[in-house]
């Protein structure tokens, strides 16, 4: 039998597995395709990473691992939805979850001073931030709206903020001693090994990291954000929002840039607070107390600290003295600098830009904002954009063309792939690369605590990334512009490639150009106020901050995307959408029994797994997965997503629905008569009771539940809670 590997993650995307995923097992089976799931939640992970410190009843596999393999190979058909990017706090958070359940694994270890200690902090860094997609991730991803999606934002256009010429918002960026400033770069001439090395000013070395195998034809990088410049601009930008009076921001991405991001949230703490570090920075040190967790964690481990009040008074002197903040939760008091992973920056900023350029202050009310990004490599875009909004009003929905994207992601390309590769100086010197033979590749000076990177690209996902550009611009007869700089070191290379591999392909015909980023965005909204299209073709981080900025502006959410990365060795792997909002769902669903996560991206996925089943042979499966397009195209059209407010349809009621519909074109459909044969009674019970099982449905809400846990739900609670009407689950029963 076919086989799609489902995976179970993490907060409202996993919980609306436990609804969703009954449905998409019944149907499949009826197509020959057996629907297995895979736990590859941040839990699952941590407890994969100590088989020995639990029982046998206790242990799980590494699913992670397995999927990774089975990712490499042909019969891959892995449907992906978010997980955590796990930060320290959320890693300590779900330790802590784990431990209270009885499953008996060691505190994430501040300190790494000796062994044991060295190898649990060691297991527990492999977990955290972007640790699942650089593994899963063996192709370039195609990202686009679909088209049942564009036509529902057409037609019921999302509400856009007003933007003002006047508008005081803007974006602040580095323009020295940043990552992108510092940029070298070199293509290998042959596979080999390399070492990173730091030289200290005495000319003493040692290694950072050895064994580092590279291929021929590989973009090898390295880079610097060296800390007196980072601190020197922070202090200008904090006296910029104040002497303007807008909010001040920050926006990083402290998930997936999991070495050095939070050492530069931390940094933005320091900035802000700095009297509080000042007179207090070793006893909060000496506490375990990192800036680079967060205000909140500070202020919850100064209870236990007999300084707390004149650490209190310190920070609340910080809010008065500095500009005022941009808040994650005005009514709770929680700002932009009180945990790392609030505020994302491809998430963050298009929400802002969606809304008229403004963010939430403490009063509640909108805010315009100084956008703080440190690292100038792609802060430009924004800056773009918000100068097209202030000169030109927001984007209407109704109208706008769309940006779809080809994104170079494969084995770990650039930054994504940088987090073993990411180093703190441990003193002035200079850190480099160096090959086999003894050469110096890359050199760069560095000061104590500068922030280090290496990355690589290899060759071969290159070629592909060119190949997928090609096709995907040929098949849709829009302009593809490849989204690189050659004022920086690496895009140069990867031009020189990108050039040599286009020669490969026919082009005869094709729109295809090369752009800085900045171009690139200006030529691309110029397009999107016309009505047209435009494909960008991105590196990594690029194209997580594309995926997100254009499909915000123009259907309200990324995660309406179709997301297909078409893998290197013949696999398919299929992914859901964004998760950023996921927290505030799963707070609502626990406290209102309401489970406002939108499952598109869901649907969106299957349809194309079944499609690619298909591929091989399975007739059937593509009847299914047409189908289920069909169905969700209604489900839009009748406005039957899930809603925000407690009291209406919520996933389960939009699950419901899709699951009717879905039937529906099954018995409708004429090409296999037996599958609509066999859905026709499916398709007959939910005709005669809908209304009853979607009202039960929604009387079900309005209270608490109990689901076991945050970051390890209970399978029995939460499947209860997500699947409550016994009359619903009887009839997908009929499909076993």
């Amino acid at each position: 039998m076919a086989k799609i590997i489902y995976t179970h993650t993490d907060e409202a995307p996993l919980l609306a597995t436990y609804s969703f995923l009954p449905i998409v097992q019944a149907y499949a089976k009826t197509a020959g395709v057996d629907v297995e799931t895979r736990d590859i939640s941040l839990a699952g992970r941590i407890l994969a990473a100590f088989p020995e410190k639990l029982t046998e009843e206790q242990r799980v596999g590494d699913a992670l691992a397995e999927l990774g393999e089975l990712a490499t190979t042909p019969e891959a058909n892995i449907i992906k939805l978010p997980n955590i990017s796990a930060s320290v706090p959320q890693l300590k958070a779900a330790i802590a979850e784990l431990q209270a359940q009885g499953f008996d694994i060691p505190d994430y270890p501040e300190e790494s001073d000796d062994a044991s200690a060295a190898d649990v902090r060691a297991r527990y860094d492999k977990i955290k931030g972007s640790a699942v997609n650089p593994v899963l991730r063996e192709g370039n991803s195609d990202r686009r709206a679909p088209a049942a999606v564009k036509n529902y934002a057409r037609k019921h256009p999302h509400s856009m903020g007003a933007w003002s010429a006047n508008s005081k918002t803007r974006v602040a960026t580095m323009t020295e001693g940043d990552f992108r400033h510092n940029e070298k770069s070199v293509v290998l001439p042959a596979d080999d090994t390399l070492e990173i090395r730091f030289v200290g000013a005495d000319g003493t070395s040692r290694a950072l990291k050895e064994g580092l195998k590279v291929l021929e034809g590989e973009v090898v990088d390295s880079t610097v954000l060296h800390l007196a410049d980072l601190d020197a601009f922070l202090r200008e930008q904090i006296a910029a929002a104040k002497d303007a009076g807008v909010l001040f921001s920050t926006h990083l991405k402290a998930t997936m840039m999991k070495v050095s991001d939070p050492i530069i949230f931390g940094r933005v703490v320091r900035a802000y607070f700095p009297d509080l570090f000042d007179t207090y920075g070793d006893v909060l040190a000496e506490a375990g107390l990192s800036p680079n967790d967060g205000l909140a964690a500070i202020i919850k481990g100064a209870d236990n600290l007999p300084q707390r009040d004149g650490i209190l008074d310190a920070i609340a002197k910080g809010y008065e003295s500095g500009p005022s903040l941009a808040m994650v939760n005005s009514d709770k008091g929680i700002t932009n600098l009180h945990v790392p992973s609030d505020v994302i920056v491809d998430a963050s900023m298009p929400a802002m830009i969606r809304i008229g350029g403004k963010m939430w202050g403490a009063d509640g009310n909108e805010a315009d904002t100084l956008a703080v990004l440190p690292d100038s490599s792609y802060a430009g875009i924004y800056q773009v954009v918000i100068d097209d909004c202030k000169a030109n009003g927001a984007y209407d929905p109704a109208t706008m063309g769309s940006v779809s994207n080809v994104g170079l992601m494969a084995q770990k390309a650039e930054e994504y792939g940088s987090h073993d590769k990411t180093f703190q100086a441990p003193g002035d010197g200079r850190i480099e690369v160096v090959n086999q033979a003894g050469e110096v590749l890359l050199s760069n000076d560095v000061a104590t605590g500068d922030i280090w990177r290496a990355c690589q690209t290899k060759d071969a996902p290159i070629r592909d990334w060119v190949k997928l550009a090609v096709t995907r611009a040929r098949a849709s007869q829009t302009p593809a512009i490849f989204w690189l700089d050659e004022t920086r070191a690496h895009d140069r290379n990867l031009i020189e490639k990108v050039r040599t591999y286009l020669a490969d392909h026919d082009t005869e015909g094709l729109d295809l150009r090369i752009l800085s980023p900045e171009e690139a965005t200006k030529v691309s909204v110029d397009r999107i106020r016309e009505g047209l299209d435009t494909i960008s073709v991105s590196g990594n981080v690029l194209r997580d901050y594309l995926t997100d900025l254009f499909p915000i502006l123009e259907v309200g959410t990324s995660a309406k995307m179709l997301s297909v990365v078409p893998l290197m060795n013949g696999g398919g792997l299929f992914e859901t959408g964004a998760g950023g909002s996921a927290p505030k769902h799963v707070d609502q669903l626990v406290n209102e029994n309401h489970l406002r996560w939108d499952s598109l991206g869901e649907f969106l996925a299957l349809a194309e797994s079944l499609r690619h089943e298909a591929d091989r042979g399975n007739a059937r499966a593509a009847v299914l997965g047409d189908a289920l397009d069909a169905a969700t195209e209604r489900l839009l059209d009748e406005d039957l997503s899930p809603s925000r407010k407690t009291g209406e349809h919520d996933n389960r009621g939009s699950h419901l629905f899709i699951a009717k519909f879905w039937a529906e074109e099954l018995t409708k459909q004429t090409v296999d008569a037996e599958l609509a044969a066999a859905f026709a009674p499916v398709a007959e019970a939910f005709a005669e009771q809908i209304d009853e099982i979607a009202a039960a449905l929604i009387a079900e809400q309005g209270k608490p539940v109990d689901i076991g846990g945050y970051y390890h739900p209970s399978d029995e609670k939460a499947t209860q809670v997500m699947r409550p009407n016994s009359a619903y689950n009887e009839i997908l029963a009929h499909l076993a």
